[in-house]
């Protein structure tokens, strides 16, 4: 599990994968100067609810990997993931497409 730092005080948990294919969607909205919210389920020990926070380009965020070497990148998750960041809703984790094996790349 990795874990998504927002401005050094709320840390959440996230899958190794997912946070990669998280990071590269977030970092390119922002590198374009780009703001928008991102909003995930919280976990059961903390309620069970949801949190949104509002990302822009001045924030300050860490992604933390558990593991050292990088997940590959299924570019249709990130696609996807990419479509729901730039809708009004928002970003959130849509489902990983299953042809992930197919387009791979390393990151």
């Amino acid at each position: 599990m990795g874990k998504f730092i927002y401005d050094g005080t709320l840390k959440v948990d996230f899958d190794d994968r997912a946070l990669a294919h998280l990071q590269v969607v977030i970092m390119s909205k922002l590198r374009r100067g780009e703001s928008f919210h991102f909003t995930w389920k919280d976990d059961a020990a903390i309620g069970d609810g949801r949190t949104s926070i509002w990302l822009h380009p001045r924030c300050t965020l860490v992604f933390k990997f558990y593991r050292g070497q990088r997940a590959p990148l299924n570019l249709a998750w990130v696609d996807a993931l990419a479509a729901v960041a730039n809708s009004p809703s928002g970003l959130y984790i849509v489902p990983e497409p299953a042809e992930a094996e197919q387009e791979s790349v390393a990151w």
